[in-house]
């Protein structure tokens, strides 16, 4: 029954719909602003490694709640392991480091 009426919704909509294209809907979207320069210069990949790091770091901190809120039920093996996952992200956090990935030139 949900396909059918979704189906119904999504070709109704599609078939109902206004299509008028006007001038700012057919231009390229830069923030806003009027495109200027060409979209395929290089830049810098810095920005992506330092947006990657945060999620990788961001996601892993993310895994600490659970345990945080489970640590006064937790075992003395669920100690450890939480210990061990604590000291893996240290590692890869100081390799980060000392490869330069946080560095600003």
């Amino acid at each position: 029954m949900s396909v059918v009426l979704s189906s119904i919704i999504f070709f109704l909509s599609f078939f109902l719909s206004l299509k008028l294209d006007d001038t700012e809907k057919l231009t390229a979207y830069e923030c806003g602003f009027n495109p200027f320069g060409d979209s395929r210069i290089e830049f810098d990949v810095k920005f992506y490694i330092v947006a990657i790091l945060f999620l990788i770091f961001d996601l892993e901190i993310s895994f600490l709640f659970p345990f945080i809120v489970y640590l006064d039920y937790a075992t003395i093996l669920g100690f450890y392991c939480m210990l061990f996952f604590l000291f893996v992200l240290t590692i890869g956090f100081v390799y980060e480091w000392k490869k330069g990935a946080l560095d600003w030139d």
